[in-house]
């Protein structure tokens, strides 16, 4: 699996950026707007659904479920410090698919506890993306999570780069989310294939 997310850094704006990577086949994408306001969060959210819609395309939203539930979006992605996730799930329904930020064994397992449907597990290094980062994981943090055993997908995030793809996912990972990497490229689309074509190259070398 691959998730995008958009990024205020980008040189197109969050619905530029979804446009493009719905026009190049990105099948799950994350509204992750943070300078805005609550209404201007409101309103791209909303035009956003209405693009994923068309392309049958996942939008989770960042951060709110409440931007999510008046959008419509197919869900949220929570940080450690965000909105608790049990408490999401009661305002959006058995049918949101709600995500949640892990960086230790122990919060990986209390997302699984809580109900999350998938963990972001990061950041693999060092991102320009995110700031008050938590401990970079790199090979060893991943390889601590993975060998949990989950019931859960785990997303590896944070950092990684076109080079890096093979190396995160032969972790046991089920898949990875890429912001800068792809949405601060020159050619959004051209960026968006490279990443998917290595990415259902290698999860296909780890299934057989």
């Amino acid at each position: 699996m691959l998730q995008c997310l958009t990024w205020d850094g980008s040189p197109f704006t969050h619905l530029d950026q979804i446009r493009q990577l719905l026009d190049a086949g990105a099948n799950w994408i994350q509204l992750r707007q943070k300078n805005a306001t609550e209404r201007e969060k409101l309103q791209t959210a909303v035009a956003a659904v209405n693009l994923c819609q068309g392309y049958r395309a996942t939008l989770i939203i960042n951060d709110s479920p409440q931007i999510c539930l008046e959008s419509g979006a197919n869900g949220v992605h929570l940080g450690l410090k965000d909105y608790p996730a049990p408490e999401a799930r009661k305002l959006l329904g058995e049918k949101a698919i709600i995500g949640g930020t892990a960086n230790t064994p122990e919060q990986a397992k209390q997302r699984e506890a809580e109900g999350c449907n998938y963990i972001g597990l990061g950041p693999w290094r060092i991102t320009q993306t995110k700031e008050n980062l938590s401990e970079i994981l790199g090979e060893t943090g991943i390889r601590k999570v993975v060998g949990l055993n989950l019931k859960i997908p785990i997303i590896a995030i944070g950092g990684i780069t076109l080079p890096e793809v093979k190396k995160v996912l032969s972790l046991g990972v089920q898949g990875i989310a890429v912001s800068s990497g792809i949405v601060a490229a020159k050619d959004i689309k051209e960026a968006f294939r490279e990443y998917l074509e290595l990415v259902i190259l290698c999860l296909a070398e780890n299934i057989t």
